[in-house]
């Protein structure tokens, strides 16, 4: 719900900073895996209680996420490099409920539990429906540079890294953020069935 708004705001620093490291003959591809292992540093941060520490490697990730794509529209946009981002992106995004449940199993296990589940419906409906909208070569202009249809919902990138940020700052409230935020997630995955579905009705049903 955010990311449109959010993406105009730090295009310009990206962009910039996309242009060095394209002067440095740095490849998205390894700012995409760079930017996945240093998130992956948060799990074990989270394991030992480090939340702030996990807080600078979840940060650090979303930074190189948003480098990876700015630098790969300094040189060339790839399925390849595309398939590798949003892949790595998920697995990312995942493993912060594990290193939370890993904190506090008594008290976050269930919730990271439900968070887990709450993901699995939105990235299932987001990966379903970008894969039906590139065969039927539908366009999305609200995220136009990106390299599949991003279907947008109340929960995107942007409010999943707020949440992120404040089971970090706020670690003996994240079963309620996680409950919260969870929920959210739900009802952006049962939007996104719903008005996919219906979509690709309309184009599988013959015009008279």
């Amino acid at each position: 719900m955010l990311d449109r708004y959010a993406i105009p705001v730090i295009r310009w620093p990206l962009k910039r900073a996309a242009i060095q490291l394209n002067q440095w003959e740095i490849k998205p591809d390894t700012v995409t895996i760079s930017g996945f292992f240093i998130g992956l540093l948060a799990v074990p941060a989270l394991a030992f209680q480090a939340y702030g520490l996990a807080l600078m490697f979840i940060v650090i990730n979303r930074v190189f996420d948003g480098l990876d794509g700015a630098l790969a529209r300094e040189q060339r946009l790839s399925d390849a490099g595309g398939f590798l981002d949003i892949t790595l992106d998920f697995i990312f995004y995942a493993s912060i409920p594990f290193g939370f449940a890993l904190a506090d199993p008594a008290n976050n296990a269930i919730a990271a539990s439900f968070l887990l589940f709450c993901f699995m419906g939105t990235g299932a409906s987001f990966l379903a429906f970008a894969t039906m909208a590139s065969k039927h070569q539908i366009d999305n202009p609200v995220y136009a540079n990106k390299s599949m249809y991003y279907i947008g919902g109340i929960t995107e990138g942007t409010e999943t890294i707020a949440s992120f940020v404040l089971m970090c700052l706020f670690p003996t409230y994240m079963a309620w953020i996680a409950g919260i935020f969870g929920a959210a997630c739900l009802i952006t995955a049962a939007s996104r069935v719903w008005a996919g579905y219906q979509t690709l009705r309309a184009l599988d049903t013959p015009s008279s």
